[in-house]
């Protein structure tokens, strides 16, 4: 599989972006012709500053400078490895030192490749296209993971992982999460009615539609089981959540799928429950998914087709 098939079936739509990383401007420079034409190139001239960029932008590949002064280029790679959102980015040392025990030491910390300066282009490239393909391989396998299979959207392991990263991330931060569950209302019936096939048609529909919905990248959505969804909304006040649950709510209802045996409308409807953190960090990731299932509980008790929601209380 190559980088040209991945890009055909959606894994990404964007140059490959690298960083460089050496505290000679000359290097960096030498770097910079090879691949500024195809790809896109972010530098760094300390440690410190590539581990900010390492972070902040997620490059697809690091090549990375040993000898540095300060941070040297195996510290540089140890903590971009003992870092969750840094490890699985290939690192490639370019270095002057090409024997044998540099090498084991570089491969042992965790890099992909060796580069000798001065560097070759041609060598450089060919060795860059071979790790960014391998990483490409490595992401969509990852993807598919985390994908549920029947509708496409992300699956609830995936759910549960970005919860809890975003409810740490979030009390860091002082920031409000929140959690939307939503609910096909009566779909037994519907499957009873309709079938299963159509019911799984229906579904395919429904997550494709919410996922349409959802305008920001942090925002998630993922299949939470059966006819269940559930949208993660990091640095979201409650209004803001409840705006974006009657928006779902509003479009399910505007694809007119027709549901007979339904008593709350001809068509297919949605309920949803809706809780907020706090930004002062009461409660737990786990407290504010089981306030966001009271919550829908409450829409479902009120007669369906509509939203509920609440700031998380502390326990």
């Amino acid at each position: 599989m190559t980088l040209r098939h991945l890009n055909e079936v959606g894994m990404t739509h964007r140059q490959p972006r690298l960083l460089v990383v050496d505290d000679q401007p000359v290097n960096i420079q030498a770097l910079y012709q090879a691949f500024s034409a195809d790809h896109q190139v972010l530098m760094a001239t300390s440690g410190e500053q590539a581990l900010k960029i390492a972070t902040a932008k997620q490059p697809d590949l690091i090549l990375l400078d040993v000898m540095m002064p300060g941070m040297d280029g195996h510290e540089v790679c140890h903590r971009l490895k003992a870092d969750e959102s840094t490890r699985d980015i290939p690192v490639i040392f370019v270095t002057a030192h090409n024997d044998e025990a540099s090498e084991t030491l570089g491969l042992e910390m965790g890099a992909v490749d060796f580069i000798s300066k001065p560097i070759n282009p041609k060598i450089v490239r060919a060795r860059v296209k071979t790790q960014l393909t391998l990483k490409a391989q490595s992401d969509l396998l990852r993807q598919w993971v985390y994908i549920d299979g029947l509708t496409g959207v992300y699956n609830r392991r995936h759910f549960d992982e970005r919860l809890a990263s975003e409810w740490a991330r979030s009390v860091r931060g002082g920031t409000e999460l929140c959690v939307v569950l939503l609910d096909v209302d009566f779909f037994k019936r519907y499957n009873d009615r309709y079938g299963h096939q159509a019911g799984d048609d229906c579904l395919r529909r429904l997550a494709a539609c919410l996922k349409d919905s959802l305008k920001r990248p942090a925002d998630l959505l993922a299949r939470y089981g059966g006819e269940e969804f559930v949208c993660l909304l990091p640095e979201t006040p409650l209004t803001g959540a409840l705006a974006l649950a009657e928006h779902l709510r509003a479009n399910v209802a505007a694809l007119g799928i027709e549901h007979a045996d339904s008593t709350v409308a001809n068509g297919v409807t949605v309920s949803l429950g809706v809780s907020c953190k706090r930004a002062d960090g009461v409660g737990s990731a786990a407290s504010l998914l089981r306030a966001a299932d009271a919550q829908l509980y409450q829409a479902k008790a009120q007669g369906r087709a509509r939203a509920c929601g609440a700031m998380l209380e502390a326990a």
